[in-house]
């Protein structure tokens, strides 16, 4: 096994393992699909998961390969979870996703808030 896919293994590992600790017992990596990529962790019904552990930071490029996946697993939701340097503690890995799938997620988390949708 190269370096590179040594070093996305054990991410996908700590990130499953994190997610089990933290009330998600269901997460997995995912298997490999070729082009019908499903995102690297399942499990979570309705939220598709991109894992990165690499060298350059290139969010514009790991957000479209996660709109991919989101659509071939049909998911409500989606995350890239990549790897923060200096640090082996998935807390301080950065969270990245689109500006209006936080939205989302802020407006659900709040049904209380009397938020106005856009025109």
């Amino acid at each position: 096994m190269s370096r590179s896919k040594q070093k996305g293994t054990a991410h996908e590992t700590a990130i499953v393992r994190w997610l089990h600790l933290n009330g998600w017992p269901s997460a997995d990596r995912s298997p490999l699909r070729g082009n019908q990529d499903q995102g690297d962790i399942t499990g979570i019904p309705g939220v598709c998961i991109e894992a990165k552990n690499c060298k350059a930071f290139t969010p514009s490029v790991w957000l479209d390969e996660l709109a991919v996946e989101m659509a071939n697993a049909s998911a409500e939701t989606g995350v890239v979870i990549a790897k923060r340097r200096g640090t082996t503690n998935v807390d301080d890995y950065y969270a990245i996703l689109p500006a209006r799938l936080w939205l989302e997620l802020l407006i659900e988390a709040r049904p209380d808030y009397p938020w106005q949708p856009r025109q």
